[in-house]
């Protein structure tokens, strides 16, 4: 198994910073793609950002210019930096890994519990 745990959640007001980190732990694995999702109430849950191994990124469009993520394979590390914080950024924001278990071709899923993110206006 991969275990996920994000931390750097929390409250922000509109216009401030924040950077989030997901840790992943295990052993005999190896990450694929690893990225961020976030979900509002009454919301579904939607990719925000996310990293290839090879260091390509992808952003949901409304963060685009605001939203960095970024990777640390050696650390099995993934963060996102988040400027110019908007009320519509508050959500609980969710971890999440594509990985290989060693001498396995299939593709597994890992999700953390998730890190609340509240910006005020």
């Amino acid at each position: 198994q991969v275990q996920l745990v994000e931390s750097g959640g929390d409250l922000m007001q509109a216009g401030g910073s924040l950077r989030l980190s997901c840790v992943a732990s295990g052993s005999s694995f190896s990450i694929n793609t690893m990225g961020w999702y976030r979900q509002a109430p009454g919301k579904q849950r939607e990719l925000v950002a996310d990293i290839t191994s090879g260091g390509r990124a992808n952003y949901v469009d409304s963060v685009k210019g605001r939203f960095t993520i970024s990777r640390d394979s050696a650390k099995n590390t993934v963060y996102l930096q988040m400027n110019s914080l908007k009320p519509e950024d508050t959500a609980v924001y969710y971890c999440n890994a594509k990985f290989k278990r060693a001498g396995s071709i299939y593709l597994y899923n890992s999700w953390g519990q998730g890190t609340q993110v509240t910006v005020s206006s």
